[in-house]
């Protein structure tokens, strides 16, 4: 067992003290430690998108990032999108009826936003790049382009 250090987060725009080992990951960190279980566990190396968040607002995967690395930083997790659903892609995920399972989708709402605040009217191929690294084994690919265009140009920076 390594030795414990106190970290300082901004998570969800609210300062948080952790105890924890230098490099345990900031996933278990979030779901263990602050109780943020919205972000989910697949690969644990960082391919699969199950664990995206925003880490100073760029999309990362969180089972790879140490918790020394993101001291100081600011998180947001699928929790800190909007307190009710209302954000602008959440929306389009219902009425697109996207989720199956469901276990994908904080990982993509979470790159859905990444991308349209890079890219506000994306198209087909873009939408396809940019979402290729968050895996849906249900196979909704189809109703998550759909529902990432209807979400297009109302996503703020």
């Amino acid at each position: 067992m390594g030795k414990m250090a106190r970290f300082v987060l901004t998570v969800n725009g609210e300062r948080r003290e952790v105890e924890a080992e230098p490099d345990m990951p900031l996933l278990w960190v979030l779901r263990d430690l602050l109780d943020l279980t919205g972000t989910k566990y697949s690969c644990g190396i960082g391919v699969c998108g199950m664990c995206n968040v925003h880490l100073d607002g760029e999309l990362t995967p969180s089972c790879s990032v140490p918790v020394a690395a993101a001291s100081g930083r600011e998180v947001t997790t699928i929790e800190g999108i909007s307190p009710d659903g209302s954000h602008p892609v959440q929306q389009a995920w219902l009425e697109e009826r996207v989720s199956q399972c469901g276990y994908c989708q904080p990982g993509q709402v979470m790159a859905a936003i990444a991308l349209l605040r890079r890219n506000p009217a994306p198209d087909d191929a873009a939408i396809d790049e940019a979402m290729g690294g968050t895996l849906c084994r249900c196979g909704s690919y189809p109703r998550i382009r759909r529902a990432i265009h209807r979400a297009a140009g109302k996503v703020g920076t």
